[in-house]
């Protein structure tokens, strides 16, 4: 008698790769090296991609679909910075109805297509007061305020370890990258602690004043999820933050939707160049 394939087991999910990367492999010949995620309004960096080729999400077999404002949906594969890529032009988050396995399966299949460096972008809150809506902020450590994880559930010890090490989750040196990249451009690049939320709703007074107390600099609703994952598959991580607005518990206003957009969209060319000449750098 066949055993039955339990939902979310990692023989669906092996299968589920297997599904995906054939998919993918019909329709690109580039094997990436370096997996990036693009935030919100941060997308517009897949543009600069040499001989790229773009894939809508919805034509991907089991990849999710972006919702999110902001979130073109593409995958992106071609060379940028000396490199070989694959970009992710939108993300997923688990406001959007998504568990965090869905929201991190596009990390894993980075992992299959044959990445060993994924750089993760978000656009976030800025908590520390000495930050200010635009500046880039070299993420060097995280709180998951998610309130899960998407290791939950029976490990495979082919694809990571049971209990993956989160110390330099932020990869030191790769961080010494966007440092000495950062210089050389001019770009003040600001460095702090990233703490993921779940959204959709913007945190209270309250909410936010514990995050500073517990030591976050920024916040947002993804990141998080995704840098466990690719911890566990073996990935070194780099992640940058645009703070797109000042998310203080004492401010009179908060930042709309449309103005975090409207903020990315004014510092993204210092953004594309950043990431850029960092990734020249890494080779």
């Amino acid at each position: 008698m066949e055993t039955a394939t339990k939902p979310g087991s990692s023989a669906e999910l092996r299968e589920h790769l297997h599904e995906t990367v054939t998919a993918l492999g019909q329709r690109v010949s580039v094997r990436p090296s370096v997996g990036l995620i693009l935030g919100s309004g941060l997308g517009d960096l897949a543009q600069d991609a040499q001989n790229a080729t773009s894939i809508p999400y919805a034509e991907i077999p089991h990849f999710p679909v972006s919702t999110a404002p902001g979130h073109a949906g593409n995958l992106v594969f071609g060379r940028l910075g000396g490199q070989e890529v694959v970009l992710m032009q939108g993300r997923f988050h688990t406001y959007e109805g998504y568990t965090q396995p869905q929201v991190t399966y596009p990390v894993r299949v980075m992992k299959e297509l044959g990445c060993q460096t994924m750089v993760v972008t978000c656009a976030s809150g800025g908590l520390n007061p000495e930050f200010k809506a635009g500046d880039l902020m070299l993420i060097t450590d995280h709180l998951n305020m998610t309130g899960s994880n998407p290791l939950i559930g029976p490990n495979d010890p082919e694809m990571g370890p049971r209990f993956p090490v989160m110390f330099d989750a932020y990869r030191p040196e790769l961080r010494a990258i966007a440092r000495r990249t950062a210089a050389a451009q001019g770009v003040l690049l600001k460095e702090g602690v990233y703490a993921g939320i779940t959204g959709p709703a913007f945190f209270t007074r309250a909410e936010l004043r514990f995050l500073q107390i517990i030591g976050a600099d920024a916040l947002g609703m993804s990141t998080v999820p995704e840098v466990i994952v690719a911890v566990h598959a073996g990935l070194k991580v780099l992640g940058l933050a645009l703070v797109t607005d000042m998310a203080l518990p004492d401010a009179a206003h908060h930042a709309t939707e449309q103005d975090v957009l409207d903020t990315a969209a004014r510092s993204a060319k210092i953004f594309r160049n950043l990431v850029k000449g960092i990734l020249e750098n890494m080779s």
